[in-house]
């Protein structure tokens, strides 16, 4: 990082006694690494406030601070929306029979924990938009750490539009599913999803545009909507089950919910539980980086956003396991009569059979409301990576895009061109359900394979330079649970890639193991042609005299030491 003043002054060092020049002030942001490379001095659990910790990491504060830990939390439960995402892969985990959703939910969400817990220490050091590819250059080898910065900013920027494409997709279906069950003659086609689609996200981007105490009371909303939703599914469907005049059956017992076990596949049962039954969990408990993204607005972000990713996480990993067993116990015992729904939804079947039509549309409308939502919250934190990469001039036209407004305090132009940006991948979706099955799956994959790197590199190379913040398990702990997460990240990544059908033809193929590391090269291949001119890695937007303000005296004494030779990167 670096920054430029012509301004000169002095500093007078507390501890060393040495008269330091403020034009000077430059070097003074960093300290030398283990390795011998310069690295950001960044100590967030003795930083006094959130300006001072950023400042620390070398920039300065563009956006306003409106959001508080509970909006920050809601940030990630409104996109991981349990209903409305269990509702758009449920087909895919009910393909393993019950046990693959029941207890591929439960396992999938416990191993999630781990990596939210990982990424919860990695933000609670690292509070700023950008942490995953900022961390990436602090941790990594001197000789590579821009290459690798740059990949990881523009797979995890990738990822989250592709996130938004799958979320706004999803709504496009539950929107057009709705007119089925009004208009069951309604001939639905993909320009038609696609169209939806587009107006969704148009929707959107007009609403995130909107100043940030707008938008984070958004979260509030979210959160109110998504848990009425989940009571009322919890009180109604067993209500409607056990009063239906329709269903020739009563609830489902326990050798149903958690022993059956199917396989709608050509592969095995086991490697099938695997592919259908964690993907409910892991791609429902997903996007918990959003709160990352969005901690230079969160007040008390060495906090707030550990605690939005960690405990998300964790309450949507219970209740959504809750919500697996009551569909389990209320869903009709043929599954394949559920999977092979007019509906087009399973979950849109369970309901119209437990509560028939109106109820169902009520039930639709709500899930409608709340995954418009979670996409507006997608596109929110989408946007925050997207200015945070453009202000690191990580993209072409970054001047353009790294502009905040002035009257809103929100970077209106990352918004749109972020949104453009999903848009463009979304058009995918019209080649067919091929090409929308692989660009979901990026969304997930992408994720897991940027997040996959700051957090190995913590644990290896950069291990003597990880400075923890306030949220840190302790030295034995913290290294386990991170393994943990890193080869459970490994196996989705993989697993990603997989079809969905051993049997593999042009239509059942998953093109994920072309698409995803497709970008990942193209990417590459884009900085060592052109980008690296202008990409020198995280970039310091600070002046002298900001930094001198906002760091205060005693982070330059102990820069100063470090330089002396007084102090350990590694120290606590």
């Amino acid at each position: 990082m670096s920054a430029s003043s012509s301004t000169k002054g002095t500093i007078k060092n507390r501890k060393s006694h040495v008269d330091v020049e403020v034009g000077q002030l430059r070097e003074l942001g960093t300290i030398t690494s283990a390795h011998g490379a310069p690295i950001r001095f960044v100590d967030a659990r003795s930083a006094t406030s959130d300006q001072q910790v950023l400042a620390e990491l070398g920039y300065k504060e563009e956006l306003k601070r409106e959001f508080s830990s509970i909006q920050i939390f809601g940030v990630a439960f409104s996109i991981m929306g349990l209903l409305p995402s269990i509702a758009s892969t449920l087909d895919g985990g009910l393909s393993a029979g019950p046990v693959g959703l029941g207890w591929g939910w439960f396992v999938a969400g416990g191993l999630i924990l781990t990596i939210g817990i990982a990424l919860g220490e990695l933000s609670s050091a690292m509070p700023t938009a950008g942490a995953v590819y900022v961390s990436c250059y602090q941790w990594a080898p001197q000789r590579v750490r821009k290459c690798i910065s740059y990949s990881v900013g523009f797979l995890d920027t990738l990822s989250l539009s592709a996130s938004v494409c799958s979320i706004v997709y999803g709504l496009a279906q539950q929107i057009l599913s709705a007119v089925l069950v009004s208009n069951p003659d309604f001939n639905v086609t993909d320009p038609i999803t696609y169209g939806v689609f587009v107006a969704c996200i148009v929707c959107m981007a007009i609403l995130t545009s909107l100043p940030s105490r707008i938008t984070s009371k958004l979260q509030t909303i979210s959160i109110i909507s998504n848990c009425f939703l989940i009571v009322l599914f919890f009180i109604a469907i067993p209500i409607g089950v056990s009063r239906s005049d329709t269903l020739n059956h009563s609830f489902n017992g326990g050798d149903f919910i958690f022993g059956q076990v199917d396989n709608r596949s050509t592969w095995n049962k086991g490697w099938n539980w695997c592919i259908a039954g964690l993907m409910p969990a892991i791609w429902t408990i997903g996007a918990y980086d959003s709160c990352l993204h969005m901690a230079e607005e969160a007040r008390d972000a060495v906090r707030a956003v550990p605690f939005g990713i960690v405990g998300s996480i964790a309450v949507c990993w219970i209740l959504g396991w809750l919500v697996c067993i009551v569909i389990l116990a209320c869903m009709n015992p043929d599954i394949d009569s559920v999977l092979d729904s007019q509906f087009g939804q399973a979950m849109t079947q369970i309901i119209y059979d437990a509560l028939g039509k109106r109820w169902t549309l009520g039930f639709l409308s709500i899930f409608i409301i709340c995954q418009f939502l979670m996409g507006a919250s997608t596109v929110v934190a989408n946007s925050r990576q997207f200015w945070a990469f453009a202000r690191d001039d990580g993209f072409p036209f970054s001047n353009f895009f790294k502009k905040v407004d002035g009257f809103t305090g929100v970077p209106v132009r990352a918004v749109w061109g972020s949104s453009a940006l999903s848009i463009a991948l979304g058009a995918l979706c019209l080649v067919g359900e091929t090409a929308s099955g692989a660009l979901f799956s990026l969304s997930v994959a992408g994720m897991y394979m940027a997040l996959i790197f700051p957090i190995t590199l913590r644990l290896t190379y950069g291990k003597k330079d990880f400075r923890p913040g306030p949220f840190y398990l302790g030295d034995f702990w913290s290294p386990i649970i991170n393994w943990i997460s890193v080869f459970f990240q490994a196996f989705v990544i993989i697993m990603m890639m997989f079809p969905s059908d051993s049997t593999v033809t042009p239509t059942t193929m998953n093109y994920a193991v072309v698409i995803g590391p497709g970008f990942w090269v193209l990417s590459l291949i884009y900085y060592f042609v052109w980008q690296r001119r202008f990409y020198e890695g995280p970039k310091s937007n600070l002046t002298d005299e900001e930094f001198q303000e906002y760091v205060g005296e005693d982070v330059i004494d102990a820069i100063m030491s470090n330089n002396a030779g007084d102090y350990k990167p590694g120290d606590a």
